[in-house]
């Protein structure tokens, strides 16, 4: 290859195994500390990426190889082909050093390569793009990798340049390409994911063994799994009947005996009270951050203050990672599917909703966001599931003080809600209003001397600023006329980072949850296992309402202890927490339990198959996606 017009392909695998090694040891130093280190697992880590490194530089070579190939002799041997052959190496090396740069930046916020969130990110460019610019000096880093690329092209100048000088017959290129072809090709047959992620039971350590680039394009493959072709199921007949004695309560009647079909009549004794409803939830309020749940710098004081005169349940979990996760469990009570969230899906239309269900109830219904709806298809999919929807396009200039990428400043969109609420109390119509926030997010920035943290300086500014405009909400709200009549609910849509040494760190998923009514409910602290498909069913409960059901999550005043239960998930693994015991579904029919899921480093187990742990998480799991693939969680009018 060093004798033939191809020594430019050699040249650009050598710089890109390069620039992967340089990217693998980078990540590494920012790692060390949630590393378990040893020789060992060193060479692990370097072998394997080496592995993944290659598979991927020899990707990126063919269009190159195919093309040095095909062109003729006198057009290769050209000037300006030469010229044009450095431009396009210019190019292709600046990129290989972004895609390092833009690495190094995904693991500081997620703690991980390239993944599912990457392939989201680049469908929302707007907001993303807008995201990095606020976050990072951008033009620093462009003009500094482009000096980087400069020397480097200087240094290998020679090698490149000496490459137009070589002469070399059609046939031998045509043999020698398809030869080289063959390499990738074959290697693409055979390579998978399962390779990194067994190479250590530390997470950390099974993402700096694999590449992102390669990473990012599995994702991609990835974003829907069929739960029946990757997962593990036992007989639909017998999992359907341990479904419906799981969710079976004293309130609860089923109406029809078809497969999975958990179709029931939820009945209390009393009167329906139709009080009104905010129902906010928190971008990324973990519950670490809360001096209720042990944080001593005070981030939280109104919340923390509020803590004591609401329902406050302090062992509480998101269901998943993003946002969407989050509004899925709590509008739809259904356990996390495999793949992207159902907001996120087609043909999501006219789902059983808590939209739908408060609108029957007579409420005026309003999910309300801010930023622009578009974003995770948010719009759509509440808008056409029972909501109206009300976004950062409904505000008027005038009613935006501040906003960045991500939306306007919760303030502002709190204020909005208050005004919405106002026009259906004039209506006299109650109203139930689901609201997202957004101002706790990167590039956390916000009103200036609204807090003692300047903005823009971290995610704990972000946190501090969002109790402060929750404590304006609620004081608001008290000046109005429903305020006595209405039930704020609080809640965060996932943890603020979901990375830790194992894949589904649990202590990553603990978020508040609290129900404030002064004149309605009695303050006090409910320590029962529970996760967001519960939000809903609690709320109905506390409304004493009636209605037909098809949610999965139960009333956390009404679960016994031999009840309690928690369902986790990321994009892939499917999980149930109960009786310290995490029962982890993974794709490949795989199935293992985590003991001691709390400590540093808990331990992994292979899991039986004849186990009622295991029957309880197909329950959920096997459940939700036989229900959703066939259509039985759809709104029948």
């Amino acid at each position: 290859m060093l004798s033939h017009r191809f020594r430019i392909v050699f040249i650009w695998f050598i710089t890109s195994l390069s620039a992967f090694a340089a990217t693998r040891t980078a990540l590494l130093i920012k790692a060390w500390d949630q590393l378990e280190f040893s020789l060992l697992s060193l060479l692990k880590i370097y072998t394997i990426g080496f592995f993944y490194d290659t598979v991927v530089a020899l990707l990126f070579a063919i269009p190159l190889l195919l093309y040095l190939t095909v062109i003729p002799e006198r057009v290769y041997r050209h000037r300006y082909h030469r010229w044009g052959l450095r431009a396009v190496f210019f190019v292709a090396l600046y990129g290989l050093l972004f895609l390092g740069v833009a690495e190094w930046l995904f693991w500081d916020e997620f703690g991980t390569r390239f993944n599912f969130i990457a392939v989201d990110y680049l469908i929302y460019r707007r907001e993303v793009a807008g995201n990095i610019f606020e976050s990072y000096p951008v033009y620093s880093i462009l003009i500094a990798l482009f000096f980087l690329t400069a020397f480097i092209m200087l240094l290998t100048r020679s090698l490149v340049s000496r490459t137009a000088h070589i002469f070399s017959h059609f046939k031998n290129r045509l043999v020698g390409g398809l030869c080289i072809v063959l390499v990738p090709a074959f290697l693409c047959l055979w390579v998978n994911g399962s390779f990194f992620r067994k190479v250590s039971a530390n997470t950390y350590a099974n993402e700096l063994a694999g590449n992102g680039i390669y990473q990012f394009f599995q994702a991609f493959y990835a974003n829907e799994l069929n739960y029946d072709q990757f997962y593990l199921k036992k007989d639909a007949a017998y999992i359907s009947h341990r479904l419906r004695q799981e969710l079976q309560t004293k309130e609860a009647t089923f109406t029809n005996t078809h497969l999975f079909d958990v179709s029931r009549q939820i009945t209390h004794s009393g009167i329906e009270r139709h009080l009104n409803v905010f129902l906010v939830v928190v971008e990324s309020l973990s519950a670490k951050y809360m001096g209720i749940f042990g944080n001593s710098k005070g981030l939280t004081p109104y919340l923390d203050s509020l803590a004591e005169e609401s329902l406050l349940f302090t062992n509480f979990y998101a269901t998943g990672t993003r946002t969407v996760r989050g509004l899925e469990a709590i509008s739809l009570s259904i356990p996390p599917t495999p793949g992207q969230s159902i907001i996120k899906r087609p043909d999501n239309k006219n789902l059983f909703s808590l939209g739908f269900l408060m609108k029957e109830k007579g409420y005026d219904t309003k999910f309300l966001y801010g930023g622009f709806g578009y974003f995770d298809n948010m719009n759509h999919f509440f808008s056409n599931n029972g909501f109206g929807v009300v976004d950062r396009s409904n505000l008027k200039k005038e009613e935006i003080t501040f906003s960045n990428i991500w939306g306007v400043a919760d303030e502002n969109l709190f204020q909005r809600a208050i005004f919405e609420a106002n026009q259906s109390y004039q209506q006299h119509h109650p109203f139930f209003s689901l609201i997202m926030t957004t101002s706790n997010h990167r590039p956390y920035t916000y009103p200036s001397g609204r807090i003692d943290i300047p903005s823009g300086t971290g995610r704990e500014g972000a946190v501090k600023y969002t109790d402060y405009a929750i404590h304006q909400l609620i004081e608001t709200a008290r000046k109005q006329p429903w305020f006595s009549d209405t039930v704020f609910v609080v809640v965060a849509d996932h943890c603020a980072g979901s990375a830790g040494k194992v894949d589904l760190p649990l202590q990553q998923y603990h978020i508040p949850l609290f129900i404030y009514a002064p004149r309605i409910v009695k303050p006090r602290k409910v320590n029962t296992l529970a996760s967001q498909i519960d939000v809903a069913p609690t709320l109905l409960a506390l409304l004493n309402f009636d209605y037909h059901s098809k949610f999965f999550g139960k009333n956390i005043l009404q679960i016994s202890q031999k009840e309690e239960r928690a369902l986790i998930s990321n994009y892939q693994k499917l999980a149930l927490f109960k009786d310290q015991v995490l029962t982890i579904l993974s794709p490949q029919n795989h199935a293992e339990k985590m003991l001691h899921p709390f400590d540093e480093q808990p331990l992994l187990q292979e899991l039986k198959t004849n186990t009622e742990e295991l029957d309880l998480a197909l329950a959920y799991y096997q459940g939700a996606s036989f229900i959703e693939n066939h259509a039985l969680n759809h709104w029948e009018n």
